[in-house]
């Protein structure tokens, strides 16, 4: 079929005569078509070794000369996604990776592994409306998560727990169906006083954008009230007022930041009023929350990742709004709890502190400290029953000390080694919930009195985690810094510089990388495998100091600590070089983007995902809904940025005859956070380096994107990990269980 297609092509270029545009384009098409014949002939018995058997990659560069500096980027043609030439490319990109992963008995057993271990019974956490509880959860036999209810149960201890899946659950609502690819989610997001309206997003795919619907739960019908596809926050972004009969929202922009929007139902969207923000732009985030019972609300606004501000509105006053916290180069977790104002900052405070403040007076002099700094990041706070319960991070896991509301130090709660755990209160109880990396969710009702923790609820496991072993070992970074690193490993597996190693991390934007329960590790781990994921400066783990010292000028110090974890793990005799395999996503696409561009050698497979890999010109990005990162990576229209970025900046870092190791680079067209286009001219300039044998390959989704787990079906996203773990496994030598 392809050759007649060929043939066809060249009796419409003898047909056009001498238009050379036409003859370009059709040249352009052969060229390709001949190219996919050729995989499909090189490929029939695929090896490892795939040089000069690359799909054709059309040359036409574009010098972009910054601060007088000249860069070549030669697939810039690659950036129009919609041209019929670039769906061709990655069509045939697409084939030819499923090619070199090809349909092994591996990959089969892998996937069946996959899910079997997805399949799971998950925790469900209600939320109550009217006489109703609600909740989100995918069955076994679904493809997308459905929203369900049940009547609220009359033992109040049983109200807040999590729930398992029962066939008495009434369906809400169900997408599954409504498209051909099963791309659509539903999530919910809040509830009228009386539980006859519920609000709801709507994302069909992997993009951003959403849809927020309203819906009638008693006539069962969507009213007109809904807010069209466009960018809205997920968190703090929507509110019914408590009358019932308005609801407040928050509506982003790629250029005119976002706001703060006043709806009032049975009227037209379209006249919305606009409550706040037009003084910021597309970098900042807004969060709004009602306090005194509806009666005003607190405007959050978080510039980047590194400062914040807050704002007091009086809505039953209709009054004008007060500035809180302003132009304090410092970050502000604000709750509204028992009348105050209480945040968590570290204003002063590298490490975090609580404070309490007087809406009516605001200014610094009358901030009161209730909880001081100490030695490790406060990371959250609640106030239940007249005392604060504080998490803390330590060394990347979770203590959680309790206080007297005056701020005086009472107790400890008793928790597992290496741990992520939160503590809440529900209808009367304390849930205490712990998980770790080789145990899933358990939820515990916490005795204030006795101390005793009842467990209440914890998923089930299709493996023994006694059969593996966590330890936390520390390294030092180029510039002699200390930091941990987790390993996770069978307890059989013997230290001898030979085991497959899959090593992960992030980096930056000021999160924390916690001991967080990964199903499909356990897949590597059970083969064999290693899993490390090493702790990285740009994170939350040790302060305010430490985010600094991996973002903007000092980004390469993620990069320096990412590679002195890779090099700790060859000294020490778990791996080596062509056993050793990375993997990251987003800012993680960044980190290992930079790690095999800076130290090719070291590395014998790469997962680079939906990755920031070309922050060069990421500026010229931004209306791909990123501008925030900005503020994190640094912008190269500024000189003194540039200097930096360009020194690491993983595209124009890309060098010909360079023996790269093998790499797959996996995105989707409907990534509206990072533009998915430096991901396709990535893989063009790294097939082109043509200097190893070792297999360049691209997984492209029309369907994907960065949010809601890429967007896709519960099937298709296990065949997609399966094949991305299979790439992992067949280059790093992981046998079949």
């Amino acid at each position: 079929m392809i050759l007649l297609k060929i043939i066809l092509y060249q009796l419409i270029l003898f047909k056009l005569g001498n238009s050379m545009k036409f003859k370009k384009l059709i040249h352009i098409r052969i060229e390709k078509l001949i190219s996919t014949v050729l995989i499909f002939i090189a490929l029939s018995g695929t090896s490892c070794k795939v040089q000069s058997k690359y799909p054709y990659s059309r040359i036409e560069t574009v010098i972009d000369t910054i601060h007088g500096i000249a860069f070549e980027d030669p697939y810039r043609w690659l950036e129009d996604r919609y041209s019929t030439e670039t769906l061709d490319w990655i069509e045939t990109q697409n084939i030819f990776a499923e090619k070199i992963v090809g349909n092994s008995d591996l990959r089969s057993d892998i996937e069946k592994r996959l899910f079997e271990l997805n399949n799971y019974e998950p925790s469900i956490s209600p939320t109550s409306a009217g006489e109703y509880q609600y909740f989100t959860y995918r069955p076994n036999n679904a493809e997308l998560p459905i929203i369900f209810r049940r009547q609220t149960p009359e033992d109040s201890t049983k109200k807040s727990l999590p729930i398992s899946p029962s066939s008495d659950h009434e369906v809400v609502l169900d997408p599954n169906g409504k498209t051909k690819e099963n791309t659509l989610r539903y999530s919910i997001l809040d509830f009228t006083s009386d539980g006859n309206l519920m609000s709801y997003s709507v994302r069909d795919g992997g993009e951003d954008e959403i849809k927020i619907k309203i819906y009638d739960l008693v006539n069962e019908v969507e009213l007109p009230d809904s807010l069209p596809w466009s960018l809205y926050n997920y968190s703090g972004g929507f509110t019914f007022d408590n009358n019932d009969q308005d609801y407040y929202y928050v509506k982003r922009s790629r250029i005119n930041g976002p706001r703060v929007m006043y709806h009032k139902l049975g009227t037209d969207i379209k006249n919305d009023k606009e409550i706040f923000g037009k003084d910021f732009g597309p970098e900042s985030f807004i969060s709004a929350n009602y306090i005194n019972d509806g009666a005003s609300m607190i405007f959050g606004v978080q510039h980047g990742w590194a400062r914040s501000e807050i704002y007091f509105k009086d809505l039953k006053n209709d009054r004008d709004i007060i500035t809180i916290i302003k132009d304090v180069d410092a970050r502000f977790y604000s709750k509204f709890l028992d009348g105050k104002l209480y945040v968590r900052t570290n204003y002063d405070a590298d490490k975090n502190r609580l404070l309490a403040i007087d809406l009516d007076k605001p200014s610094i002099s009358n901030w009161q400290e209730i909880i001081p700094e100490s030695d490790h990041v406060m990371e959250n706070f609640t106030l239940i029953n007249n005392k604060f319960y504080v998490t803390y991070l330590v060394n990347g896991s979770n203590e959680i000390k309790v206080f007297t509301k005056s701020g005086d130090f009472l107790e400890n709660i008793s928790l597992p080694k290496f741990s992520n755990a939160s503590i809440s209160k529900s209808d009367g109880s304390l849930l205490l919930t712990i998980s770790s990396f080789l145990k899933p969710v358990k939820t515990y009702i916490y005795d204030e009195i006795s101390k005793e923790q009842t467990l209440k609820y914890q998923q089930k496991l299709n493996w023994d985690p006694n059969d593996f072993i966590v330890k936390q070992v520390w390294r030092k970074s180029k510039d002699s810094t200390d930091l941990p690193m987790w390993i996770i490993h069978h307890k059989d597996t013997k230290l001898n510089g030979n085991n497959p190693t899959w090593l992960s991390g992030y980096g930056g934007f000021y999160v924390a990388i916690k001991p967080s329960f990964n199903r499909n590790a356990a897949m590597w781990i059970e083969r064999g495998g290693v899993f490390a994921v090493a702790t990285l400066r740009g994170g939350s783990e040790y302060g305010e100091l430490w985010h600094k010292n991996g973002m903007l000028l000092n980004k390469q110090n993620v990069f320096d600590d990412f590679i002195s974890a890779a090099e700790w793990l060859v000294d020490n005799q778990y791996t080596n070089p062509d056993r050793l395999g990375i993997q990251g996503g987003s800012n993680g696409g960044l980190l290992v983007g930079a790690a095999f561009t800076q130290r090719p050698e070291l590395y014998g497979a790469v997962l680079c995902g939906f990755p920031d890999i070309d922050i060069l010109r990421f500026p010229w990005y931004i209306n791909n809904n990123n501008a925030p990162a900005l503020l994190e990576y640094g912008n190269s229209k500024i000189y003194e940025h540039f200097l930096a970025i360009k020194e690491y900046s993983p595209y124009q870092n890309i060098k010909k005859n360079t023996p790269y190791p093998s790499i797959m680079i996996f995105t989707g067209a409907l990534d509206t956070r990072v533009p998915p286009l430096a991901a396709r001219k990535s893989v063009a300039r790294l097939q082109a380096s043509r200097s190893s044998g070792n297999p360049i390959i691209l997984r492209y989704h029309q369907k994907a994107g960065h949010a809601a787990g890429r967007g896709l079906s519960f099937s298709q996203g296990i065949k997609d990990r399966a094949m991305e773990f299979t790439f992992m496994a067949q280059e790093l030598g992981l046998v079949k269980k």
